[in-house]
């Protein structure tokens, strides 16, 4: 792989919190490459296949779910990475660890933890996948955690730019293995970041039309759809419209991500970059949208917020799980005995229980929360078709 001088490179990586014998016997394969795998062999990532991307896990075989949106993630962060010569295993590390500390029902379930644990620093799905993957994933006998590579927990960490105040849980992975948390992130923590954007814009648009939540028609009222949708039109004219909207979405992929590698390249000229520590210590990111494409995203974000996210079938899943989440939280305050043993908090000090609670629920799908709670609290009633 020849990588541009920009990009991370495996031989001068800044190491890993605990030293490591090489073991050849476990394959040619680099640092990254090995941060990589450790992810993929995951609990916590097996676990993604059951938590919610929009719609609840159980419900419809072929909607999103945690699993599928990372694999299709770190599809797009692979292809951006190798036109602009970057590491691409850094980048799929990244893009296929980006979600693994999402709690059940996605953002729903976040909130419901974050007031449960307003008295033990909140919750941050972002900050609990340090907490997995340095902390609580312990499948090597001689360390916490998956020892992944300092570049990997650092684009983990900042992959959305900058921390200036981090999360008890950030805080503490940063103190045991310093992060930079001031500085810019790497490349492919940038790219990274991005690749989820145009991921999760596309595929919720495709989502949302197989849901019924919204009409073809009405997505074309959005400028990026309406402009795509013309170029669609015009190379299959005899075609039905409902045949052409995966056309459509696939031609908003390649849009953007075309977009985004023009943008990059003329950021990284213009900035003169020829290393990742100039990346870090540059003024502005330099994977980027341009600002048309910038603009036409935020306008299909707020599409898909008011027709999809904030739909009422939609609504009322995420209420009905945020009751969930916090009854759960509500039963193991009250009894930390129904916690299993390993999981209990080793001394009665409140904010170490309540975390202790936080760090096992968290970590539950979707069908492993609903259980738990019809076991421990009462029925759940979410509605049909979500």
């Amino acid at each position: 792989m020849i990588l541009a001088p920009f990009a991370s490179d495996p031989a001068a990586s800044r190491g890993r919190l605990h030293a490591e014998p090489a073991r050849a016997t476990r394959g040619p394969r680099d640092a990254f490459q090995r941060d990589r795998d450790r992810i993929v062999h995951s609990i916590p990532f097996r676990r993604l296949r059951h938590k919610t991307q929009v719609f609840v896990a159980p419900d419809g075989d072929h909607f999103r779910v945690r699993l599928t949106h990372s694999l299709e993630v770190a599809q797009i962060g692979r292809t951006v990475a190798r036109a602009l010569g970057l590491n691409e295993d850094l980048t799929e590390a990244l893009c296929l660890a980006h979600d693994i500390g999402h709690p059940p029902f996605g953002h729903a379930g976040e909130e419901a933890l974050q007031a449960a644990m307003a008295q033990a620093g909140g919750f941050d799905h972002n900050a609990y996948t340090l907490r997995l993957l340095t902390r609580l994933e312990c499948p090597y006998p001689d360390f916490r955690g998956l020892n992944l590579s300092w570049e990997t927990l650092e684009g983990l960490a900042k992959h959305n730019g900058p921390v200036a105040e981090p999360s008890w849980a950030l805080a503490e992975a940063d103190s045991e293995f310093p992060l930079d948390l001031a500085a810019r992130p790497g490349l492919e923590a940038q790219v990274a970041a991005l690749a989820d954007d145009i991921a999760y814009d596309n595929h919720d648009v495709d989502d949302g039309l197989r849901a019924g939540l919204f009409a073809l028609d009405d997505l074309l009222e959005v400028p990026l759809a309406a402009r795509g949708w013309e170029a669609v039109r015009a190379r299959y004219p005899a075609v039905e419209a409902v045949r052409l909207a995966p056309e459509l979405i696939r031609d908003q992929i390649g849009a953007m991500v075309d977009d985004l590698l023009e943008e990059t390249r003329r950021r990284l000229a213009e900035a003169g970059a020829e290393s990742p520590d100039d990346v870090r210590r540059a003024s502005r990111p330099l994977a980027a949208f341009s600002g048309r494409m910038r603009d036409e995203e935020r306008r299909l974000k707020a599409f898909l917020w008011a027709r999809m996210y904030d739909a009422p079938p939609v609504r009322a899943v995420k209420e009905e799980a945020r009751r969930v989440v916090a009854n759960l939280f509500a039963a193991y305050r009250d009894d930390p005995a129904r916690l299993p043993p390993e999981w209990r908090p080793a001394s009665g000090e409140p904010v170490a229980a309540l975390r202790a609670i936080g760090d096992f629920i968290a970590g539950m799908t979707d069908r492993y929360a609903i259980r738990r709670h019809q076991e421990l609290v009462g029925p759940v009633a979410l509605p049909e078709g979500f």
